[in-house]
This record gives C-alpha cells, structure tokens and sequence, in this order.
C-alpha cells in the first residue's frame, strides 16, 4: 500500500491519521513514521513520541512500540510559529560549530532566551544572527536551545541547528546521560571532602519565582566534591549534575548550608565580596554527537572575575 492510501485524513496539516494493514505488521513506529512522514527523520519521531504527540488507538505508546493491524496512528505536527525575535550582531564566544550543533562559552550577565516583553539583548538574538535558520527548532522565543544556564552563571552552553539535533540532544538531557561539571564558589568549609544532595525541587510555594526543596517535586540529584577551602570561610567545589532542574546547584547546596557566594536569592543577604550574582561556573559538557554518535566533550576556563577571586582567597 503506498504512503497516500496509508494516510487516510489531514486535519490543518498539523494532525496527520494512519491505519496500519498486514504489511506493516510488527514494524517499530519510530521506523514506520520516519519513512511515511516525509522529511522527518527516525529521532524527529522519537522525539514526537517522547512529548506524547504520537497515540495508536488513543493511547500514549513508546518508540519501540511494534504495529499491530488495523492500528490507528495519530500524529500531531504542529507548524513552526512566526519567529518574534530579530537576530542581533553580538560578540559571540563560539568553542566549536559544525553542521547540527553550536558550543557557546557564555558570558556573565547575558541571559540565554527571551522572555515575554523582554526579546533584545538575549542569546538567542546573536544566535539567530550568526545562524539565520534556527525559526523552526524548538519553539518561537528559544530556538535551537536544549538547555539553558542562568544569566549570571558563565560557561558552555549546546545549541541545536537543526530538528534531529536537538531531539537527540534533548533525549541525553532527559535520560541524564549528558556530563556536566560546574566550579562554585560556596559559603562555609567542608568537614568531608564530597557528598550528594538528593533532595527534590520545584517551585517555591510561597515565592514562585524562586526554587525550592519540596517534597512532591522532581527528584534532583547534585553530587559535589571540595577542591579548595579558604581562610575567610568559602570554598570552592565542583558540582556534577545527575539531573539538571531550575536553579539546582544554587538551592541543594543552600539547603546543606553552603549557599553560592554572590547568590542574593538564595544565599546571604549581606556579602562578603563585591561580585555580581553567585560564583557559578559551566565547566565542563560532554554528550554523543547527534550525527556521527561519538562522544565529545568541551571544557571552558574559569571567567576573569572567578579566577581573580581566588587569588585573592589563595594569598
């Protein structure tokens, strides 16, 4: 049966309905909807499956789900919206850029993507200059971003240039398989050397604008090892994320007493030096390449102000 037959209805070219017959019997839907969808490859479906726009006979299935006959395939394509954000020249600290993915070493004090009534000056305005085809990926005011940093932490930074790309990308962040060290800068010194924070997060059910430690949040995990203590009682660690939610670092380390130095939403409210938001660092990512599917890894040097700091702490 040809790919016309098999589509039986189109509702506004954003749901698209197949009936699955004999010769597709036992097929994975990854593999059948990739080859029936034209132009849309095997992990642009994965990724439809994983934000549940794909059913079979109205209910929610897996990629590896096998067709059965007389199965009844909705998908939902919904069509990139008008992008409202206008590409702006900046500066940009590019590690390393091929065909699907950019590496940005982000500065201090740039936030990453626009925010309603806020959309210049952001991240994604010199991304969408510097790569004028990003519209479609990822939503109208984050294109091409998979994972954000907040706007006073520094360091690298994965942008997708492409739908398979970042459906890729996003999977590795979802099943927390990409690697991702920060430098942080902490109140306080260690009696032991490393530790795990696995307390859940969410919305702060006072202050929703902050994170909080609650416990029908999502689980969160942030392991920590020291690297340096100082005399005027701080420290420096390095935090790997096993997940990775909204302010994570910043609110597991307060909630053990070593809130970020500089942090004025979660940390102390009088400082004892003269720095612009917390002391907070991206060192390190490392995930699989979308295309060639071999691991790489990008590690970005400690910001002026940060390395200034701690040879002042070192003297």
């Amino acid at each position: 049966m040809s790919k016309e037959k098999e589509m039986t209805e189109i509702i506004n070219m954003e749901e698209i309905i197949f009936n699955i017959d004999e010769e597709k019997v036992g097929q994975r839907i990854d593999k059948y909807l990739s080859e029936a969808i034209e132009g849309k490859s095997r992990s642009f479906i994965q990724g439809l499956i994983d934000d549940e726009n794909v059913n079979v006979n109205d209910k929610k299935i897996k990629s590896n789900y096998k067709l059965r006959k007389n199965d009844v395939i909705t998908v939902k394509l919904k069509e990139p919206e008008e992008l409202n954000v206008l590409p702006e020249k900046m500066d940009l600290d590019i590690v390393y850029e091929d065909s699907d993915v950019i590496i940005i070493n982000k500065s201090k004090g740039v936030v990453v993507h626009p925010a309603p009534g806020n959309y210049t000056g952001t991240l994604v305005n010199g991304i969408l200059h510097h790569c004028t085809d990003l519209s479609g990926i990822n939503g109208v005011i984050r294109p091409g971003i998979v994972h954000r940093i907040d706007k006073d932490t520094s360091g690298i930074l994965v942008i997708a240039k492409n739908d398979d790309a970042h459906n890729s990308l996003a999977v590795q962040f979802k099943d927390h398989s990409i690697k991702r060290e920060y430098y942080a800068l902490v109140e306080g010194r260690f009696s032991t050397l490393e530790g795990t924070v696995d307390k859940p997060i969410s919305r702060d059910k006072k202050d929703r604008i902050k994170m909080a430690i609650n416990s029908d949040g999502k689980r969160a995990v942030t392991h920590y090892e020291v690297l340096e203590q100082y005399d005027k009682g701080v420290s420096l660690i390095k935090c790997t994320l096993e997940t990775g939610r909204t302010h994570q670092i910043r609110v597991h380390m307060a909630s053990i007493g070593h809130p970020l130095v500089g942090d004025l939403v979660y940390g102390y409210k009088r400082q004892k030096f003269n720095i612009e938001g917390q002391a907070l660092h991206a060192k390190t990512l490392g995930f699989i390449h979308p295309r060639t599917k071999e691991y790489m890894e990008f590690t970005s040097e400690l910001p002026k102000y940060f390395e200034e700091l701690l040879d002042k702490l070192r003297k």
